[in-house]
């Protein structure tokens, strides 16, 4: 196992279960509609992207041909998704919101009403979080010549899948930027109306 393995695995299981920690630690001071959200999060990330994405249903390789033998030793097909799925719904959209949060001085109407420079703040972490997994965490995975499947929430597919720029001989290319766009005001709207209804 290389050091790079051993940290995309360690990422890939800690941002996955750390959310539900803290959760579970925190339980009384967290608002009630956060498992809901969690949950629709965490079927529309499935839904949306991970699940086509891990078995290449149409017209893409599944993550197993496009990763090392050690990465599908330690993260098997089957839960690659879910644990993907998990840190989408967990790490990546709460801290997305935490963030806008406290950019907005900790002012709770943010989750009640549409607030630009909020959404600002969310979408900008859900691109660059994007662009940290494309360049760092799974650049082996998604690099130009490895073949992801069609997605809900990545339309365009291969048919459409131009390289938007290279950083330090890793690729970043439109399909995969696509899921994080789309779910970012989702995301926003979905919390809206949990919000307010709690």
């Amino acid at each position: 196992m290389t050091l790079e393995e051993l940290r995309v695995i360690l990422i890939v299981y800690v941002s996955a279960l750390v959310p539900l920690v803290i959760y579970f630690y925190h339980k009384d001071k967290i608002p009630k509609w956060v498992p809901s959200l969690y949950a629709g999060m965490f079927i529309m990330c499935s839904l949306g992207w991970e699940l086509w994405f891990t078995y290449g249903w149409i017209d893409g390789d599944p993550v197993n041909l496009r990763r090392s033998s050690v990465l599908n030793e330690w993260i098997p097909i089957h839960i690659n998704w879910l644990l993907n799925s998990m840190a989408d719904a967990g790490t990546i959209s709460f801290v997305g919101l935490w963030l806008m949060w406290k950019w907005s001085d900790k002012n709770s109407l943010i989750f009640e009403q549409w607030n630009w420079s909020a959404f600002s703040i969310l979408l900008l972490w859900c691109i660059t979080q994007n662009l940290f997994v494309e360049l760092f965490l799974y650049h082996d995975q998604l690099s130009e010549g490895k073949i992801l499947s069609w997605a809900p929430f990545a339309p365009t597919g291969q048919y459409f899948n131009p390289l938007l720029f290279e950083f330090n001989e890793r690729s970043v290319m439109f399909q995969t930027q696509l899921p994080w766009l789309i779910m970012a005001p989702i995301l926003y709207k979905l919390v809206i109306m949990m919000a307010k209804k709690s």
